[in-house]
């Protein structure tokens, strides 16, 4: 069998692997940049073979299209969403401006196949199903891409928020599970008045829930579609009713809420939407990093740190000391939080490069926003499963310091006022003594009113009392 096959484009001949179902275009593009070695993500080649199934099926509907090659391009269609023909997708995501080779990419795969379905062998110059006038039938770079991009997003979106919900209901649960345990507050990394374990813990899994909401909001400005924009929005070769249409069947086909564009010319030309939702996940990313670096300080030591919780043993934490380990879940979620916000970086740039009637630097945005799902995804679970669940309390050592924190003292401002209580806070520092013990000492109060006073649980009952699973 031959090696290769002669393909041809508005270029010229090119040769391609006999057996691949891309065409002249598409090697064009893996000779042309071959940077990172990386393939497009699942999401974004299901998106944009979703945009040309659909695009089949209503140009048949308004007889424009074939029913025979229409079928056959449906059929490809969803031998890629089954899984078939993952290896066709080749295109670096680092290409063209505008992403005309994933286009193209996808539209010689599906041309291909379609011949294939058809009884015709693709080396044959006389294929009767065309990649640009068939597949790519009504169709624009300039407005497909937009629209995987959203539907790309939109379609691992429940995964996404099932993950940091997932997340948050753990949190939740240790902070349920903790309620009573009252430990010393911090502020500016110094002693500060008592809190209780479970409120500082819920107030994190409260962080996530509204890190959900704010995903989820963003996520609506992409359920607008800019397809049948074409070339530049007014919609050129687009049948007049194709916008409407290819916004019902790419509804109907995904099970996704999307709307038709009230304005096709600001979907092509504005890549507001995805740099507000990159933004959004860019929110939940920091408060992730924060939380991270929460539980490696109150998990320090165990013997010269703080060490008011434990973090699950999952791995040797040193190769040369004996016994170590290290909160290696928390450092593996600031990491993967610090890509995601480079790539929200790369998004924010990229979506303003823009200019006139087109952003050509959309392959990009695809791709992080794309990669920004994916991170987050995978390394969420693995914090949740591995290290959130397994979380110990370790409340001896929580009370221990607490009995130690001069600041307790606050409570009894209300009592001897601010300046005394200063007064009593810095002899209780300088002389290791108790604070109770303090202000017997200076007379300021009978033993058993500051006892009363200064019972650390009615200290931490002003607040709101947990947070319960599910926000």
């Amino acid at each position: 069998m031959a090696e290769f096959r002669i393909e041809k484009d508005s270029l010229g001949e090119v040769k391609v692997p006999a057996t691949a179902l891309y065409g002249a275009q598409t090697q064009r593009a893996v000779l042309n940049f071959p940077v990172s070695g990386l393939r497009p993500y699942p999401a974004f080649v299901w998106s944009m073979v979703m945009i040309k199934r659909a695009a089949a099926e209503v140009h048949k509907e308004l007889g424009l299209l074939d029913p025979k090659v229409a079928d056959a391009i449906i059929q490809a269609s969803e031998e890629v969403f089954s899984g078939q023909h993952a290896d066709q997708f080749v295109v670096d995501p680092f290409q063209a401006g505008a992403g005309t080779s994933h286009n193209m990419n996808c539209n010689e795969v599906l041309a291909n196949r379609a011949n294939q379905i058809l009884g015709v062998d693709i080396s044959d110059p006389k294929k009767p199903v065309n990649p640009n006038d068939h597949v790519n039938m009504a169709q624009s770079t300039n407005d497909t891409i937009p629209t995987a991009i959203r539907l790309g997003v939109l379609w691992r979106l429940d995964e996404l928020i099932a993950t940091l919900r997932r997340c948050a209901d753990a949190f939740a649960a240790k902070a349920q599970e903790w309620d009573g345990i009252v430990k010393s507050g911090r502020t500016h990394l110094q002693d500060a008045v008592p809190i209780r374990l479970g409120q500082e813990v819920g107030a994190w899994a409260k962080a996530l829930y509204r890190g959900i909401e704010k995903i989820e909001a963003a996520a609506e400005g992409l359920r607008r579609m800019g397809i049948g924009g074409t070339a530049n929005g007014t919609g050129l070769n687009a049948h007049p009713e194709y916008h409407s249409r290819m916004v019902a069947k790419m509804s109907a086909l995904t099970g996704l809420k999307l709307y038709e564009s009230d304005d096709l010319f600001e979907s092509m030309q504005s890549m507001g939407d995805a740099v507000f939702f990159s933004g959004a996940v860019r929110a939940v990313a920091q408060d992730l990093i924060r939380i991270a670096n929460d539980i490696r300080l109150l998990s320090s030591g165990p013997t010269t740190g703080l060490a008011e919780m434990t973090c699950p043993p999952v791995q040797p934490g040193s190769s040369i000391m004996p016994g170590k380990v290290n909160p290696v879940l928390a450092e593996m979620l600031n990491q993967s939080m610090f890509h995601v916000m480079g790539c929200d970086l790369t998004v924010m740039m990229a979506g303003q490069a823009g200019q006139l009637e087109l952003n050509v630097m959309m392959p990009i945005i695809a791709h992080n926003l794309n990669e920004m799902m994916q991170v987050m995804i995978g390394s969420v679970n693995a914090f949740t499963d591995k290290l959130v669940v397994g979380l110990i309390a370790n409340p001896e050592r929580a009370e221990a310091w607490l009995a130690r924190n001069p600041i307790l003292v606050t409570a009894l401002n209300p009592i001897i006022g601010y300046l005394k209580g200063a007064e009593v806070a810095k002899k209780s520092l300088a002389e290791n003594k108790s604070i109770i013990e303090v202000v017997v000492e200076l007379g300021y109060m009978t033993e058993a009113d500051a006892r009363a006073a200064l019972d650390a649980g009615k200290m931490t009952e002003g607040g709101i009392q947990g947070v319960a699973a599910g926000g």
